[in-house]
């Protein structure tokens, strides 16, 4: 215990010297040796690691496939052979069997040239399609069976309305990214792109994963505290208020009505506070399923879960409070509700869902309980301290602005925590990554958790900040977290449940299909970015003039839109990935006269 202490200590001041050398950089020149920069460099190499590993162990399986369908095909050759015999073909057959019996093998089969006969019997059934399954349809897994209907219906409208807004969140985005290439494309003014961006940025938000959240939360509060949900009806309630906050807010922004230049708050108090009582609402239902629960522990997804619909609640109050709105102060309440909103809300909701969803997808437990407690603790410590860390050089004072960026460090020990649990949790079952894309889809979000986070508090250092500041940079790291780590991780928790809520599998090639769109469009459009945005920074600390910032960028915005159009192709495919997987099938009958089953596929014995 007392080695643990003294390795948690060092770490801790490693990382505080590590900051105060980073302070020390040099402004002018050499600026590609600063550790801000070389760490981001770093991240994304590892990055380009994890796809390649995940692009061979998919091309491995894939010529296993192939391997494999080849030898189905002998089999097939080998079994309509058998089918075809006549009697007198057979009774011969039978003779050989009755002689084999005293069969000694010579040495020189394997090497024979003798075509291939059955003469120990052992084929025993043969299908025309070695591919079909006796059973037309999969059995109903126990989850399915033990979940109540309620508890399903209140999970599938929650995920339906979050991916409708995915879709249209993105297909917004999707248009903004091509007005960047295209200034001209329209002339409408609800269509401008200030009104847009926040229509954009806020249904992804509020609409997209915060609904999916709240969605996928519903069953892992039920099924950890193995007791039904305290309301249903609270549940619907939430839902119709929150689709109403996104539908009511949007329609302001493209009217014009918003909150000002307070970014992803831009929905104006009244509609915003339908959002609120929503969360009320369903914290109130979390917090009474859990009382209510029926085992002795509450488990560490909802330790996060309810700090996080906690701290959103006091995040809205305080952020939309007419106090301290003004001048300076409104500068410091802009930069905690913008990380807390991502950090408190968004990052810690997903990261209990993981802890629940990850085990559940490898049928082991979490890897270590204590390192999830250190994780949340100093996620709460840390993460509530560093917003500041947005306005480094502004008039704020000095102070404040260190905190922020001391603060930021300190976020590498809960990074680091969570991300070696997950990744020890995974340990053993790497395998899984060419058999499935749930496991892909969480190990990007794991990766990117631990990269992009680490590139925030990369990004918070005074030289870096002066680097990448009103840089596209920002947009690239943004979507590096609330995309690379978001998103993939409720991908992949929903592609984990809902199959089994259903009983219906997604096509593997579709799902694979959205993987790689939405992971190559990410990478495509957040290098581009990165890159462009560094330049750009450079461009201004050498006194160039701004329009010639913006004629450099016009080559890494068609990248942008490139990478853009791929992630919302890949939400086209998830969209219809979810609707296959919750679409009610015809009943089919299975019995017939006498309550013989019926069996699909033609079975014959020899």
């Amino acid at each position: 215990m007392k080695n643990r202490r003294i390795y948690f200590l060092s770490t801790v001041l490693l990382l505080l010297s590590f900051v105060g050398n980073a302070q020390n950089s040099q402004m002018t020149k050499d600026w590609e040796t600063s550790p801000g920069i070389i760490g981001t460099v770093v991240l994304v190499i590892i990055v380009l690691f994890v796809a390649v590993v995940i692009f061979l162990a998919k091309l491995n399986a894939y010529l296993d496939r192939l391997k494999q369908k080849k030898l189905n095909q002998d089999r097939m050759a080998f079994s309509d052979e058998l089918v075809s015999l006549d009697n007198d073909e057979i009774d011969s057959i039978l003779e050989n069997r009755k002689k084999a019996l005293n069969y000694k093998l010579k040495g020189d089969e394997l090497g024979s040239l003798n075509k291939a006969v059955d003469k120990k019997g052992l084929v025993k059934r043969v299908r025309k399609d070695p591919n079909n399954s006796f059973f037309d349809e999969k059995k109903k897994t126990p989850l399915s069976i033990e979940t109540p209907k309620e508890l399903k219906q209140i999970v599938t409208y929650y995920l339906a309305a979050a991916t409708f807004w995915l879709v249209f969140g993105t297909l917004v985005g999707e248009y903004l990214g091509l007005k960047f290439i295209w200034p001209e494309l329209d002339k409408i003014s609800f269509l401008s792109f200030g009104r847009l961006r926040p229509v954009h940025t806020n249904t992804v938000f509020w609409g997209w994963a915060s609904l999916a959240m709240i969605g996928l939360g519903y069953f892992v509060i039920a099924r950890t505290s193995n007791t039904k949900i305290y309301s249903y009806a609270k549940a619907k309630i939430a839902w119709i208020l929150i689709n109403a906050t996104v539908l009511l807010g949007n329609i302001a922004l493209m009217s014009g009505i918003n909150n000002g230049g307070g970014e992803y708050r831009e929905y104006i108090w009244p509609i915003m506070l339908l959002f609120a009582i929503g969360l009320i609402l369903t914290l109130y239902n979390f917090y009474k399923t859990v009382a209510t629960r029926k085992i002795k522990e509450i488990y560490i997804s909802n330790w996060f879960i309810l700090a996080a619909l906690v701290w959103t609640i006091v995040l809205s109050v305080i952020g939309y409070l007419p106090f301290y709105q003004n001048g300076m102060g409104e500068t410091v309440i802009q930069g905690y509700y913008m990380h807390q909103g991502v950090g408190m809300w968004f990052m810690t909701f997903t990261l209990g869902l993981v802890y629940y969803y990850l085990p559940a997808t490898l049928n082991k437990p979490i890897y270590s309980y204590s390192l999830g407690v250190l994780a949340f603790w100093t996620q709460m410590l840390f993460y509530t301290m560093i917003g500041t860390h947005h306005f480094v050089f502004s008039p704020l004072p000095w102070w404040l602005q260190t905190v922020a960026i001391v603060f930021s460090a300190g976020m590498f020990i809960p990074v680091i925590a969570g991300s070696t649990n997950f990744l020890m949790t995974m340990r053993g079952a790497w395998n899984h990554i060419s058999k499935s894309y749930v496991l892909p889809f969480f190990l990007v979000g794991v990766i990117f958790y631990f990269v992009g986070s680490s590139q925030g508090s990369f990004q918070a250092f005074r030289f870096t900040n002066f680097v990448w500041h009103f840089t596209d940079f920002n947009v690239a790291h943004s979507h590096m977290t609330m995309y690379g780590i978001i998103c993939f991780l409720l991908w992949g928790c929903i592609y984990t449940i809902v199959p089994k809520l259903n009983g219906k599998e997604p096509s593997q090639l579709l799902v694979g299909g959205h993987f790689w769109l939405a992971f190559i469009g990410l990478f495509a459009y957040m290098i581009s970015l990165m890159y462009g945005g560094t330049l750009r920074g450079l461009s201004w600390m050498e006194g160039n003039p701004f329009m010639e910032s913006v004629t450099l960028m016009q080559p890494y915005w068609v990248w942008r839109a490139v990478g853009g159009t791929l992630m919302f192709i890949s939400h086209l495919v998830f969209a219809y990935n979810f609707y296959y997987m919750v679409k009610k099938e015809p009943e089919k009958s299975t019995k017939r006269n006498g309550g013989t089953e019926i069996i699909k596929g033609e079975s014959v014995t020899v």
